[in-house]
């Protein structure tokens, strides 16, 4: 697969009230029992959450079809034996997956690999 790297680093953040999405390349909000997530550039993060910035993300060249399988799975693999850890997000036309930026040279080359290509950030 063929992933692109995002200028920005980002931020993935917590709070009771749901943050609005921000302009940003990519932001998402979600809910579930124990509060809002909110992920976005680090500096749109919202001032009343907590947060944990220092991510940098690699969008997957999309659309990707909703009948793919072992999609995330190829992805991931090859950053988990790097030790690598990740946090993904999906949308409707692609997948994103988030590493810590002090990890991305470890990240880069262990899903280079794996042979998946890696593009210049936009």
């Amino acid at each position: 697969m063929r992933l692109e790297l995002l200028a920005e680093p980002y931020a993935v953040c917590t709070a009771p009230q749901p943050p609005g999405p921000g302009p940003g390349t990519l932001a998402a909000v979600l809910r579930d029992a124990n509060g809002y997530t909110w992920v976005g550039p680090e500096a749109e993060a919202p001032q009343d959450a907590t947060c944990r910035g220092g991510w940098r993300v690699l969008a997957v060249e999309g659309p990707l079809d909703f009948g793919l399988t072992g999609v995330l799975a190829a992805l991931t693999a090859p950053l988990a034996e790097a030790g690598v850890p990740v946090f993904v997000l999906s949308t409707w036309s692609t997948d994103f997956l988030l590493v810590p930026a002090e990890l991305l040279p470890a990240a880069q080359e262990a899903l280079g690999a794996a042979g998946h290509e890696l593009a210049r950030s936009r």
